[in-house]
């Protein structure tokens, strides 16, 4: 027996032949493949347990006339295809309608041309549940015509490719349309993200977020029929060879299919993540006219919302629409040919948890982004402000380990001399432009100047800081503090940002890493004029990614506890308590050039946050007892700190006091 197959190397071609071999083994197929990708064919093989004597290669294209086969070809074939088997399809939501059409609608009808071409005795089809658009009710197999609301493209052009085979094939055939496919139930084993797959980066995410017993908010929404591969696949087969079901529709689906919210329920199940406790009905927003969401999408800034948040999700902009999926299928057609023949789609629950392995070991896009700092910064121009000293040196000598273009601006000679011997020392680069920050017209000049000498800066690290540990009791007669930690913290960075910004834009790309302070998040005591300055920078920083959002350029806020830094070394009670080293803090802020994060802290610095929002009287209390246990010391007092003192700063590592 023989047989001619178009997308054999795809997801669900390549484990038919597999099968076909395995039922028929004296069977020869031939399946067609594009010439450019002759490489894959020690691997096909290797699959299939065959030699090319088995399965044989035919080149050819699906947009062309007759697939592309040659004459030759053609003619050897002639008279010797039992079975045509056309799986060759674009099956994406996302793919444009120009080419669906081409390949989808076109190419099905010079799969059906080169069948009767070669006098094949059967045409298999293997269409899809989406030919009956979004019917309403029941649609049985042997319904067509009175599918609706064909209006997305991959709807449409499997609709249409079915109807040629309905009413152009003048040979006898089959037409298959299998539900939503998955892995294979005993392996997990997919190809790619597709129907369900869509929604596991929102499970995963929600996983990160919440412990597995918090109870989450889901949907409800319509019934979702989902299919294994390997079920596809085996009924496919079977019904292929026997004998008087020529000229039918076969619905590979489940019988007793899930709602949304229970499929959604099960994955999480699967990845233990929270499940949905309360379930919103998606129907519920049925009563909007469908005219009225059409126009509501017409309009520039609702696009432009739901493209960004469909993006941040990983889904397709047409997902939402198949949440409230209206149509069932009966299947008492295909129930009836495979009666007795063991083949059954099995319950979700009992392989779901293989998909969802699968995918995170294979298919989560996470796996496919460069997560080395090397891979993020070689090559890149990145200024490092504060860089001879602290936080900003050890970051430097990480950038420049991994090849990046390192650049600071310090003002200290003997800081600056010190730098440069330490990175020759170690074979590093650093270019350093000698200035003063807390000098608005130098820090103005000097970044025009970097930005000259370099076309612009890829990546900024605003590190450089001061810092004032005083009571604001003690502060009345010192207003000059906040001046100078404002001038340095929050208008110095500014001068430097805005510099730096033009050309950022200009390339559509750049990331500007804020250096703030976990004393942000709880209102540290005695730091007032510090926190203060920071607090300004990051709020500016938050309203300008907000505005350069749809520019490509990204903006990062770090949280940075208490670092073992110069900064800290006057303050003599920080000798004896835990404090980050800054090898450690500069993992952070490399963490975060990688992964771009909008804002980086520790759990205490976030829990410090959430008890000032949820509770702040508490919030109070706890720090003013922080406060009055870490007293200041009088003048000349050398004493060591106490044990309430060393409790209390293991208790709350990390945060000024």
């Amino acid at each position: 027996m023989n047989y001619f197959i178009t997308g054999g190397s795809g997801f669900i071609g390549r484990r038919l032949i597999k099968k076909l071999f395995q039922q028929h083994p004296d069977c020869i197929v031939y399946f067609l493949m594009r010439a450019s990708h002759q490489d894959k064919l020690p691997e096909l093989f290797a699959f299939w347990n065959v030699d090319e004597s088995r399965a044989v290669p035919v080149f050819g294209d699906m947009t062309q006339p007759l697939l592309g086969v040659s004459v030759e070809m053609q003619e050897q074939l002639i008279g010797k295809i039992d079975h045509f088997f056309h799986l060759a399809a674009i099956y994406d939501l996302n793919a444009k309608a120009g080419i669906q059409q081409q390949v989808n609608t076109e190419g099905t009808r010079q799969a059906v041309q080169l069948a009767e071409r070669l006098g094949a005795g059967q045409f298999h089809h293997c269409s899809s549940i989406a030919a009956a658009g979004l019917f309403d009710g029941l649609f049985r197999e042997d319904m067509f015509d009175e599918a609706e609301h064909l209006d997305m493209p991959y709807f449409q052009t499997k609709h249409e490719a079915e109807g040629i085979v309905r009413n152009e094939c003048t040979i006898p055939w089959r037409v298959y349309r299998p539900g939503i496919v998955v892995g294979d139930s005993n392996t997990g084993e997919m190809d790619k993200i597709d129907g369900p797959y869509y929604f596991f980066k929102t499970i995963q995410k929600l996983r990160r977020l919440l412990p597995p017993w918090m109870p989450a908010i889901g949907v409800e929404g319509g019934r979702i029929n989902i299919v294994p591969v390997n079920f596809v696949v085996d009924a496919m087969v079977h019904i292929a060879h026997q004998e008087g079901e020529e000229n039918k529709t076969f619905h590979l689906t489940d019988p007793n299919p899930m709602r949304v919210g229970d499929m959604l329920s099960t994955f999480s199940r699967a990845a233990h993540a929270p499940e949905p406790a309360i379930r919103i009905n998606a129907s519920l927003f049925n009563f909007i006219p469908r005219h009225l969401t059409a126009m509501l999408m017409t309009m520039a800034p609702v696009r432009r919302i739901r493209d960004a948040a469909i993006a941040d999700l990983g889904l397709p902009k047409d997902v939402f629409r198949l949440i409230s999926y209206p149509t069932r299928f009966d299947s008492r057609e295909t129930q009836r040919v495979l009666k007795g023949t063991g083949i059954e789609v099995p319950p979700l629950h009992s392989y779901a948890w293989r998909l969802w392995d699968y995918w995170e070991r294979h298919l989560d896009p996470e796996l496919f982004i460069d997560r080395s700092l090397r891979g993020r910064v070689e090559g890149k121009v990145v200024l490092v402000t504060g860089a001879t000293s602290g936080i900003g040196r050890a970051t430097a000598r990480k950038l420049a380990g991994a090849g990046a273009n390192v650049v600071t601006i310090a003002r200290d000679e003997q800081k600056i001399a010190e730098t440069k011997a330490e990175f020759a020392e170690l074979g590093l680069t650093i270019e350093i432009y000698q200035g003063d920050l807390s000098n608005l017209a130098q820090a103005e000049e000097i970044t025009a100047r970097i930005v000259a000498d370099h076309g612009g800066v890829d990546i900024l690290v605003n590190n450089a800081g001061r810092s004032i540990r005083r009571s604001i009791e003690d502060s009345f007669d010192r207003f000059h503090d906040l001046e100078r930690t404002m001038q340095l913290n929050y208008f110095g960075a500014l001068k430097v940002i805005m510099g730096v910004l033009p050309t950022m834009i200009e390339k559509k790309k750049g990331h500007i890493i804020n250096i703030s302070s976990i004393g942000v998040l709880t209102n540290a005591p005695r730091f007032s004029a510090y926190v203060a300055s920071k607090s300004a920078l990051d709020a500016w920083v938050r309203t300008a990614a907000s505005e350069f959002a749809d520019k490509g350029v990204s903006f990062s806020i770090i949280n940075m506890p208490l670092v073992k830094t110069p900064m800290v070394a006057p303050t003599k009670v920080y000798e004896q308590v835990p404090m980050m080293t800054p090898e450690e803090a500069a993992d952070l802020v490399c963490d975060t050039i990688i992964n771009k994060h909008v804002r980086l802290a520790t759990r205490l610095g976030v829990f410090g946050q959430v008890v000032h929002a949820l509770a702040p009287r508490v919030a109070q209390v706890i720090m003013n007892t922080s406060f009055r246990t870490f007293a200041d010391p009088k003048d000349g007092d050398k004493s060591k700190a106490t044990a309430d003192q060393v409790a209390v700063s293991t208790l709350i590592k990390g945060i000024h006091f």
